[in-house]
C-alpha cells in the first residue's frame, strides 16, 4: 500500500511521461502511460502459430504445426496464445508491471489480451472459467498484488466470463526462474500447485491465465493439478512468450 501510495505521488508530482522512452505523453497515448510510438513498437505474433506454444512457426515447420522447441516438450495443457514477442517493449512494461509496484499497467497491458482475443475470433464462450496462476502467499505479501490476477479480471471483466482465484493454489515459494536454465525451470516448478475444492473443476475447460511464457513449466505444473483433479482441457494465454 506504501509502494503504491507513493507511485501514485509521484505521478500527481511530476508532468506524465511515456513509461518506455520518457518523453511528456501527448494525447494519443495509451491510457496516459504510454506514447503511441512506443506502442506500436510491440512486436506480435503472426500466424502461422504453433498450435502448442503459440509463437510464430516458421515455414519450414508449417506442415506440422509445432516448432523445434514444442517437437522436444510435452505439455499438461492443450495449446498455449500469445499475442506479443517476449523482447523490447513490452518486456519493459511487463518488468515494471510486475517488479517495480505499477500494478495500474496492467490494464493497458490487457489491451493486448482483449485485442488478441477479438482479432483472431477465440471463443471465449467455450471455456467455463478464467484461472490465473497464481503467487505464493509470501510473494503475495511481497508483491501486493498477483499480476496474473489483474490481467484475468479485465478478460472476465470485458468477456463475461466467471473467475476463479480460489481452487489453484501454489503450496511452493518457488525460485524466481529468470536466471535459472530451461532444465533448472522445470526442476524449480515440480509439485507447486495444488488444487482446492476440485469437484468444482471436473470436465471444466478452463482458460488459465499468466504474463510470459517462456520455456512452459509454469504454466505445465499448474496446468498438470488442473487435469490431476478432472478439469478436460486447458488453454493457456499469456502476454508475451
Amino acid at each position: 500500500m506504501i509502494r503504491r501510495f507513493i507511485n501514485n505521488f509521484i505521478d500527481v508530482l511530476y508532468p506524465k511521461c511515456c513509461r518506455i522512452c520518457h518523453q511528456r505523453l501527448k494525447t494519443n497515448s495509451v491510457d496516459n502511460l504510454i506514447c503511441i510510438d512506443c506502442w506500436s513498437k510491440i512486436k506480435k505474433n503472426v500466424p502461422p502459430f504453433c498450435r502448442r506454444c503459440g509463437r510464430t512457426i516458421k515455414n519450414n515447420c508449417f506442415l506440422k504445426n509445432i516448432c523445434p522447441q514444442c517437437q522436444r516438450t510435452d505439455f499438461a495443457f492443450d495449446r498455449a496464445f500469445s499475442p506479443c514477442v517476449y523482447e523490447g517493449v513490452v518486456k519493459e512494461l511487463i518488468s515494471q508491471f510486475k517488479y517495480k509496484g505499477n500494478d495500474y499497467i496492467g490494464t493497458s497491458l490487457s489491451r493486448l489480451l482483449i485485442d488478441f482475443v477479438e482479432d483472431y475470433n477465440l471463443e471465449l464462450k467455450l471455456f467455463d472459467l478464467i484461472i490465473p496462476v497464481p503467487l505464493h502467499p509470501k510473494k503475495l505479501r511481497e508483491r501486493e498484488f498477483n499480476q496474473a490476477q489483474i490481467l484475468s479480471k479485465c478478460l472476465a471483466d470485458k468477456f463475461g466470463m466467471e473467475l476463479s482465484t480460489n481452487n489453484l493454489i501454489r503450496v511452493r515459494d518457488t525460485s524466481t526462474q529468470t536466471d535459472l536454465t530451461d532444465r533448472e525451470r522445470w526442476r524449480n516448478m515440480e509439485g507447486s500447485f495444488t488444487v482446492r475444492n476440485g469437484s468444482h473443476l471436473k470436465r471444466k475447460n478452463i482458460l488459465l491465465i499468466d504474463d510470459v511464457l517462456t520455456t512452459g513449466a509454469t504454466c505445465c505444473e499448474a496446468s498438470h493439478a488442473l487435469k490431476e483433479a478432472g478439469v478436460a482441457v486447458i488453454f493457456v494465454l499469456t502476454l508475451a512468450n
